[in-house]
């Protein structure tokens, strides 16, 4: 009981026998799932729901059918015209894709759904979007191979590296050079995987449908006042009682507080307000899914012994796994005995840093249920709104209407087990770096554990941070001085007509050690904040003449030596109010139970938040701890985190925020595909 149940007392087995409650965790009930217990996640709407739902699912699709209907006419014109003839005597090939095969766009790497250009010598595809945007001359598919943004070894300002692909004059599209995946010899022809009539078709049936079956509402279309949230916003209620969680503090914005109702208070009506929001292209969270469950223990033994398989006929041998090391992002053999044990007791190397492990994306096999078929169950019972989740029966779920015998995207359920702590240590924090997923995705917070530093541990980490910080700082100061004329065009393109007295205080109470300090420091005095005078008369100094005047250059002697004087000391602990010692405050928000922190963008933030991570690039570091040298795709490549200070950056310079919040235990977050999002684990998960 101690070791396999340490959250249950003896009264609770008596009470609650975890056999009799379908609940038990022995390798037997783990690894073979009764028959009733599966019939427990078993989701079947009603005939009339079918309809109801279905006839929604037309309607929201039908901008995108009709899109994609305009754009295979557009390109069948482009192509009559090549070919010199009608419309209707277009000639195309068709072209060859078994069922087990996904075709996607070799330029940006998205699926190809029916029509596209191929070359007929190397079997480059390209994708109709891509097609458009070659011809307007602004591609944006696969950055890397048309345009990269890269740091000079001699620390030169960046160059832009364009590669020459372009269309014809008469908008035909030649096959790119071997630099960018293709061949440079043949030219793109206009092919098909449908029948030539499929896609007007599926229109015409589709309109002929809603014609005689009427949408009860489009979300989309409803005006604000529609949901409660909004009266309760306005009339500064208390919004934690009314299932609402404020994550942002953007002017004039109806979208600062997301929609978070309490997993067993959903009710079936509850479904249109979900809509409402999720049609608004905002996150959604769902607090306390663990209640809805039925009550599998996802503590770090059971799942050891859940993974433990030996090698047989139908399992491989997973004893060893390949866990992602947050502090160069390398991959590291570990056992997995060792990789829980380290959960609860912590990893530390010879410099008191802690080895923060991650797991991504575990069992190794795109079928979780046959890796961990009771896990499985268990998650899927947890899913709210499983209307859209529920990976088999979830009836507004796109990739369950796809035939079964298509090749259908892996929508998991996969796991994620990290180690975290509070601090922003500022090297090999355990984040997801900032990214965009293709589809919509639901996560939720199984299980949290807390490892306890010891008061010499928590010494040495502080020490760390503060030399980490440090070192930032001495470099960006180096690169300043070695390039101020980059420099200067950095900070001239920083300036923003932002009315000053509408920005936070703490827009102006920057740490000295922060990047943007540095470069102004490096260049001149200009525009000090000296000649303000406090409310009360007095004036004192800035941050910016402190800093220049004698942090900054503290810092990097300090640095050079290896140690921190007493003063610095002093400074440094007075710094730390963002990151406390026992991690009860992080990064502005009360941690309490929470175990991860999300930052979630607005799809319509995304080209200023990456306009904002190509001016400031080589501020971050990745592979290695080191600096990043150049942006392919600032979203896509995934190597930028942005900590406290550059998200205060990214308001003051761009006016953008993200939704930022902390995520509980039992806390199921909605993730939106299209918006750029990171999280940083707080604790063990």
């Amino acid at each position: 009981m101690t070791t396999w149940y340490p959250n249950m007392t003896e009264q609770m087995f008596a009470d609650r026998c975890p056999v009799c409650q379908d609940n038990c965790n022995c390798k037997a009930c783990l690894r073979d799932v009764h028959p009733k217990v599966k019939e427990k996640i078993n989701f079947t709407p009603t005939p009339d729901q079918k309809i109801q739902y279905s006839i929604y699912t037309l309607h929201v699709l039908l901008p995108f059918l009709n899109r994609l209907n305009e754009d295979y006419i557009k390109e069948k014109l482009i192509e009559s015209e090549i070919q010199g003839s009608t419309l209707s005597d277009v000639q195309l090939t068709r072209a060859a894709c078994s069922l087990d095969e996904r075709m996607y766009c070799d330029c940006c790497k998205t699926s190809i759904f029916d029509l596209h250009r191929n070359c007929p010598s190397c079997h480059y595809d390209l994708c109709l979007q891509c097609c458009v945007e070659l011809r307007n001359g602004n591609p944006q598919g696969n950055k890397d191979a048309v345009e990269c943004i890269v740091q000079k070894e001699n620390g030169e300002p960046k160059e832009v590296i364009d590669h020459d692909w372009k269309s014809l004059e008469d908008r035909r599209i030649p096959c790119p050079p071997e630099s960018m995946g293709g061949c440079g010899r043949g030219i793109l022809q206009l092919v098909h995987l449908k029948p030539l009539e499929w896609v007007p078709n599926l229109l015409e049936n589709t309109l002929k449908l809603l014609k005689h079956h009427k949408v009860e509402e489009d979300m989309r279309d409803m005006r604000v006042e529609w949901c409660t949230c909004s009266d309760i916003v306005k009339n500064n209620s208390d919004a934690d009682n009314y299932q609402l969680r404020k994550a942002a503090s953007r002017e004039n914005s109806n979208d600062n507080y997301l929609y978070c109702p309490r997993a067993v208070d959903i009710l079936p009506g509850d479904l249109k307000h979900f809509q409402w929001h999720w049609s608004k292209g905002q996150p959604v969270i769902v607090s306390n899914a663990l209640e809805t469950t039925l009550g599998l223990s996802w503590e770090p033994m059971v799942m050891w012994r859940a993974f433990r398989q030996m090698k047989s006929a139908k399992h491989d041998r997973l004893l060893d796994v390949a866990a992602l090391s947050c502090l160069n992002w390398c991959e590291v053999d570990v056992n997995v005995h060792q990789f829980f044990k380290w959960y609860t007791e912590g990893l530390y190397d010879d410099e008191g840093r802690p080895q923060l492990l991650k797991l991504k994306d575990w069992p190794p096999s795109s079928l979780f249920e046959e890796r961990l078929p009771r896990h499985g169950v268990e998650f899927i019972s947890r899913l709210p709104f499983k209307e859209y989740t529920h990976p088999r029966d979830g009836y507004l779920n796109l990739a369950v209407k796809l035939p079964k015998q298509s090749l259908k995207p892996d929508m998991g359920p996969k796991t994620y087990i990290a180690y975290g702590v509070p601090q922003q240590l500022g090297r090999g924090d355990s984040v997801t770096k900032l990214h965009c997923d293709m589809s919509d995705a639901v996560n939720v917070l199984t299980h949290t554990a807390t490892v306890k530093h010891s008061s010499e541990q928590l010494r040495k980490i502080k020490k760390l941070i503060r030399e980490y910080k440090a070192e930032d700082q001495q470099e960006l100061f180096r690169h300043n001085v070695e390039n101020p004329k980059d420099n200067a065009e950095v900070k001239r393109s920083g300036d923003m007509d932002v009315d000053e007295t509408k920005k936070p205080k703490s827009w102006n109470q920057t740490d000295p050690t922060t990047s943007n300090q540095v470069n102004e420091n490096a260049l001149e005095n200009e525009g000090c904040e000296c000649k303000d005078a406090d409310n009360d008369g007095k004036r004192s100094q800035c941050n910016r003449c402190i800093s220049q005047n004698g942090n900054a250059e503290n810092k990097i002697k300090s640095s050079k030596k290896g140690k921190v004087d007493g003063n610095d000391e002093e400074k440094e602990s007075s710094d730390d109010n963002e990151d406390d010692d026992t991690g009860t405050c992080v990064d502005g928000f009360d941690l309490g139970e929470g175990g991860a922190l999300w930052d979630i963008f607005r799809r319509e933030d995304t080209p200023r938040l990456e306009e904002y991570l190509k001016k400031h690039f080589r501020e971050f570091r990745h592979i290695l701890c080191e600096p990043v040298q150049q942006v392919i795709h600032p979203i896509h490549d995934q190597t930028f985190y942005l900590t406290v200070e550059h998200k205060r950056r990214l308001r003051e310079e761009f006016g953008i925020e993200p939704w930022t919040f902390v995520q509980k235990l039992g806390d199921a977050v909605f993730i939106p595909a299209g918006c750029a999002h990171q999280v940083r684990n707080l604790k063990v998960f």
